[in-house]
């Protein structure tokens, strides 16, 4: 398995059946495509090649890594050099795009263009927030260009990777450069990163979300987890404070007391000022009282009666009362019925 990679990091795999000769990488090849054939740069070969497929790919299932078609030859210096002059000219060819797309008055931005290496193929990659009927659009083109024309249209990001350029801090792009797969990137980042959460300050070229704030994300969480929390109150050795903010860098915890003084406290000094105060017992509640018994053995009903709340005679008679009452209630009434009628 090899990795061919072309125009605005576009990426493919292919196979190479010779094992004769050896591909090596950086070497220039002709491959087979859907229609025709075109020209890339070798970037992977065997294992790693199998195993960035396999990674990178989210069309086939893991293990059943497969190839877009063969590599035919290497490529010699004349198909170099036309692929050369098909970059310098597609320049010109996204502007000609550009003002038929104004022409039929479609509200899409055309970002690059790019020849097959055969001219069998333009592929023309554009951006738009909505869904756009460019059909007629299409035909245009194909009567002006002479070959087939195929519109795709491509993410922010996307368009960020194709094109490249520099980011904030200075370097290319990552996703240019090394980054293999674009991850979501969400706002919950930046603010377990107590980053600010201006869009112009965490925001790259392509008007989203730094990729790089996934880089030490897990770094942050893991951190985190051996700090109070913000807003939490401790009791130390100088008293109650509130957690104020933490520092994971410094290690350093800043507190706020009842009076509204402030410190900074290392992490370590703080837990062992936490340490160092006592935990009040808590008492057990005054209905629970325990009892010598002496040299009286414990039985079942001791130890029933002894969790078990006495009820008072009083009550108990009072009940008994109650109870006699309604049975002679229902003595009368069935004295009653059988004077009205004897023969029941």
């Amino acid at each position: 398995m090899i990795e061919v990679r072309f125009k605005g990091n576009r990426k493919e795999y292919f196979s190479w059946d010779s094992t004769e000769d050896p591909i090596s990488i950086g070497a220039s090849v002709v491959v087979a495509v859907e229609r025709g054939e075109d020209l890339g740069k070798v970037t992977a070969t065997g294992d790693v090649a199998e195993q960035k497929c396999g990674t990178g790919c989210s069309g086939c299932s893991k293990g059943a890594k497969q190839t877009t078609g063969k590599v035919l030859r290497m490529a010699s210096g004349h198909d170099t050099h036309l692929l050369g002059q098909l970059r310098k000219a597609e320049e010109d060819i996204r502007r000609k795009v550009a003002e038929r797309v104004v022409e039929h008055n479609l509200v899409m931005k055309v970002s690059d263009a790019e020849w097959q290496w055969d001219r069998k193929k333009l592929t023309v990659y554009f951006t738009a927030d909505k869904r756009v009927d460019f059909r007629a659009l299409v035909r245009d083109l194909a009567a002006l260009f002479r070959t087939r024309i195929e519109l795709r249209q491509i993410g922010a990001r996307d368009e960020a990777k194709r094109l490249d350029g520099l980011g904030r801090c200075g370097r290319q792009f990552c996703c240019s450069s090394w980054l293999p797969e674009l991850q979501p990137v969400s706002l919950s980042l930046a603010k377990d990163q107590n980053l600010s959460l201006n869009p112009s300050q965490i925001s790259g070229g392509c008007g989203r979300l730094l990729c790089c704030l996934r880089y030490e994300h897990d770094f942050y969480v893991t951190t985190r987890r051996r700090f109070p929390k913000e807003g939490k109150t401790l009791v130390t050795s100088v008293g109650s404070e509130v957690v104020e903010s933490v520092d994971i860098f410094r290690e350093r915890v800043l507190l706020r007391s009842e009076n509204g003084a402030t410190r900074a406290v290392p992490l370590v000094q703080l837990k062992e000022e936490m340490s160092l105060v006592e935990t009040p017992v808590a008492q057990p509640p005054s209905s629970l009282v325990t009892f010598d018994e002496g040299d009286t053995p414990v039985t079942t009903d001791k130890a029933v009666d002894a969790v078990t709340p006495r009820k008072s005679s009083r009550s108990r008679r009072s009940r008994r009362h109650r109870r006699k009452k309604t049975q002679d209630k229902k003595n009368e009434g069935h004295s009653g019925g059988d004077a009205e009628n004897p023969s029941s």
